[in-house]
């Protein structure tokens, strides 16, 4: 069982020829509003890689909180933790130039509003994989992580967007997951010393004792524990539009884990499915099926161990 304790959004896609620069107006044809959220997100791509899992947020009592919940209601996700707040339901201003490339504003709204509080004592049991992102109110985040710490099968931090991590939140953790910026401003605040931001991983995977992910983007991820580190590549693709491609990893991580997979393989198969995300428009529309990622296993991204 997975329980995804994080935002949830209406996204505000424009497709532009480029990113606008400071002061530029960009013209494009339209636009389109889509489920989004990083906590949404994660727990879709969960659900559709085929793991029992439910969501835990705050939604506003406007027209937006249905079209919000739509993708995780017809996935089967529970939505029984999710909340009605008088704030209206968090949108995202999503840009996607030609190229792929994103940039993204986010208007919070009723994500300010979600408490620990919100999970009853029965979330947390030891077959129970927690995630968490950082797009609601970080004392509540790691509210939520002191509670789950020692009575849940795993936490997983995705350190999105990056922020302040306190140490006893990090030592609570069993796998953290953060793209370049991510890891070194966390690195930064441990007061860890990198020749390069790829010995990152193995530095927090040895300060606190868990599994650190570093994402790369097109170059895939490299992956560190104490015991273990090893790189996986990014799958072959053409990329469209690389929203969502970060949430995908983690929740398609995350189902994997839950259903018993390695390490190895559980990252292997979360990047082939982040990268088949990038194929397809659209942050949720894009995530892939288990029948997806299973039909592309013929593109499994090779996994190489690290010195």
């Amino acid at each position: 069982m997975i329980v995804v304790f994080g935002s949830i959004n209406i996204d505000l896609v424009q497709r532009t020829p480029h990113l606008p620069a400071p002061g530029e107006t960009v013209l494009c044809d339209g636009y389109d509003l889509v489920p989004g959220g990083k906590g949404a997100n994660q727990a879709l791509a969960a659900a559709r890689a085929g793991a029992s899992t439910a969501m835990i947020g705050m939604v506003g009592p406007d027209a937006f909180a249905e079209s919000a919940l739509s993708e995780l209601s017809q996935a089967g996700v529970d939505l029984t933790g999710v909340g009605r707040s008088t704030r209206p339901t968090g949108c995202a201003s999503v840009h996607v130039a030609e190229d792929g490339e994103n940039a993204i504003v986010v208007s919070s709204g009723a994500n300010q509003t979600v408490t620990a509080n919100q999970a009853p004592d029965s979330t947390f049991t030891p077959d129970t994989t927690v995630v968490l992102q950082m797009e609601i109110p970080l004392p509540e985040n790691w509210a939520f992580l002191h509670r789950a710490h020692g009575a849940v099968r795993r936490a997983i931090l995705n350190a999105a967007p990056a922020g302040l991590v306190p140490n006893d939140a990090l030592n609570h953790l069993d796998i953290l997951v953060v793209n370049e910026g991510e890891g070194a401003e966390i690195a930064a605040q441990a007061g860890l010393t990198t020749i390069s931001l790829r010995d990152v991983p193995a530095q927090l995977a040895r300060q606190y004792d868990l599994t650190c992910i570093l994402t790369l983007g097109a170059d895939g991820a490299i992956v560190a524990s104490r015991n273990d580190i090893f790189s996986v590549a990014a799958a072959p693709v053409t990329p469209i539009d690389t929203t969502g491609a970060g949430d995908t990893f983690v929740g398609v991580l995350a189902a994997g884990l839950d259903a018993n997979l390695g390490m190895r393989q559980a990252a292997a198969r979360a990047s082939l499915a982040a990268s088949l995300t990038c194929t397809i428009t659209g942050a949720q529309t894009s995530i892939p099926t288990t029948a997806t990622i299973d039909a592309n296993l013929g593109h499994l991204p090779k996994i190489e161990t690290l010195n």
